[in-house]
């Protein structure tokens, strides 16, 4: 061999930025996902005040929290896409700093039409950082065992976060103002921020960055219309062409973009990610939790207020203990149940076990207390939301390329909201019919009211036991027995 032959060395795989610092990261990630939760619920507590003090009529009211859900759910698969092509960590700082801008704006509101813009504005940049805040935690942690905790903290936030919103607004409305039920988002923010600049590394795609255009547009404007049909159905009957119209209208965008993504050179949702067994077995679990969850912090949240007379603070302290339940059973299920069992049997029994505790909510009446009622059917199903939620977020998000990690979080979050906004319309449609329909032929009393509304919320528990009933079955099939095969294979090479 002569001097000048050079020893060629195989390529190294490139080390992971990240993986010395995972849990700092899990942490940072954890308090985006938190604020971006509480923003569904938080306002809620807060509304009746800022009414008042801002003037709008009750039939607005209800855009203050459809603005957050439509710009959020039909931006999250763009936001997931744009995390995927122009980087994670951009996308991340990007979406917390607007989203603290926005929650500034919205608490600064002197009048219906600010609040409204910033809630729209904190539901676009919330579409950025949601999925970017997933897509992160799921390349970052690669080993199965440290990935099943880290998805346990993450689930157990994604699925109490919204009975957390509930007590933190009832504290902030009466103590301090409702405004602070804004402002408090720049607190997170700022943390999550400082976290994300000195933690995270930028990491250029290789690919190409290119939008789909056609599909994005089919796919945003498809879900904004059925989010807005479904919310119209709030106010309006379900014959009224402002709610079937949207709804059809939502329904032909989509399978137009189904159509789209076939054919397209760079899709938007490439449908490898969606038609995946395991995936597509997830992301429908994911979705009717979403249904079902509404239900109880809805209706259940009416029943403490206006039936047992509790202030908006001692209703968010009476959700603490399914939120504790739940954190534990999502930490538990994720950590040592999910590499034993896979998610098959876990959100099977989580489901089944979360059904039983609505189906015990339906035995309220006007003589139940809190503790003879509500809290046994709240651990219940904390404990069965818990073990379904995360390891289905879990296995949602496994075995995809890394250039569609971003897009195939955004699906989770997708799946979610557009559950929830579903459920919330469905289920007051169904409450309200349940109320009318439980005084006809009946003279009017006081205690006819109350029975009346307690009847309309035990219908919708009912419901949502069915709903989650029918999520057990059908996810029961179509998820795959054990552990998945490539749980973290994609994860490692990213």
């Amino acid at each position: 061999m002569s001097e000048s032959t050079a020893v060629i060395e195989p390529p190294r795989q490139e080390a992971d930025p990240h993986h010395s610092r995972r849990w700092p990261i899990l942490v940072m990630i954890a308090i985006a996902q938190l604020m971006i939760v509480l923003d569904v619920t938080i306002v809620n507590i807060a509304l009746p005040t800022a009414q008042h003090e801002l003037g709008f009529s009750s039939d607005a009211r209800q855009w203050v929290i459809t603005a957050y859900a439509l710009a959020f759910g039909s931006l999250l698969l763009l936001g997931g896409r744009v995390a995927d092509l122009f980087g994670r960590k951009y996308a991340f700082l990007i979406g917390t700093a607007g989203f603290a801008v926005a929650s500034a704006v919205g608490g600064a509101a002197t009048g219906f039409e600010m609040l409204v813009i910033a809630r729209a504005a904190q539901g676009l940049f919330g579409a950025l950082l949601a999925p970017a805040a997933l897509s992160l935690l799921t390349t970052t942690f690669t080993d199965v065992k440290e990935r099943g905790r880290a998805f346990g903290i993450f689930g157990a936030i994604a699925g109490g976060g919204a009975a957390v919103g509930l007590l933190l607004g009832g504290v902030l409305t009466e103590y301090l103002d409702w405004r602070w039920c804004m402002f408090v988002n720049i607190i997170f923010a700022v943390i999550a921020f400082v976290g994300g600049l000195t933690l995270l590394v930028h990491r250029r795609s290789e690919h190409r960055p290119k939008l789909d255009m056609p599909g994005t547009i089919t796919a945003s404007g498809g879900l904004f219309l059925l989010v807005y049909g479904f919310s119209n159905a709030e106010t309006h009957d379900w014959s009224s062409a402002s709610v079937w119209g949207f709804l059809v209208a939502g329904v032909a965008l989509l399978i137009a973009f189904v159509a789209i993504e076939t054919r397209a050179e760079h899709p938007l949702l490439p449908l490898r990610v969606v038609l995946d067994r395991n995936r597509g077995g997830a992301y429908l679990a994911v979705f009717l939790l979403g249904i079902g969850m509404f239900g109880i912090f809805l209706f259940l949240t009416y029943y403490l207020q206006q039936n047992l007379g509790f202030t908006p603070v001692k209703s968010g302290l009476a959700y603490l203990p399914m939120v504790g339940t739940l954190m534990v059973s999502a930490t538990l299920a994720t950590s040592l149940l999910f590499p034993r069992f896979g998610a098959k049997w876990l959100v099977g029994l989580g489901m089944l076990i979360a059904a039983a505790g609505m189906y015990w909510l339906t035995g309220l009446d006007s003589g139940s207390t809190y503790a003879s009622g509500v809290l046994g059917p709240l651990l219940v199903t904390g404990l069965g939301i818990g073990l379904s939620m995360a390891p289905a977020m879990n296995v949602a998000t496994s075995g995809v390329d890394k250039h569609d990690a971003g897009v195939a979080s955004a699906t989770v979050n997708t799946s979610q909201q557009v559950g929830g906004s579903i459920g919330t319309a469905l289920l007051s449609s169904i409450a309200s019919n349940a109320a009318s329909s439980f005084v006809i032929g009946k003279t009017p009393t006081p205690q006819l009211a109350v029975d009346a509304a307690i009847n309309s919320y035990t219908t919708t528990f009912m419901w949502a036991a069915g709903i989650f009933l029918a999520g057990a079955i059908i996810c029961g099939l179509l998820l795959k027995p054990g552990v998945p095969e490539n749980m973290g294979e994609a994860a490692v090479h990213m």
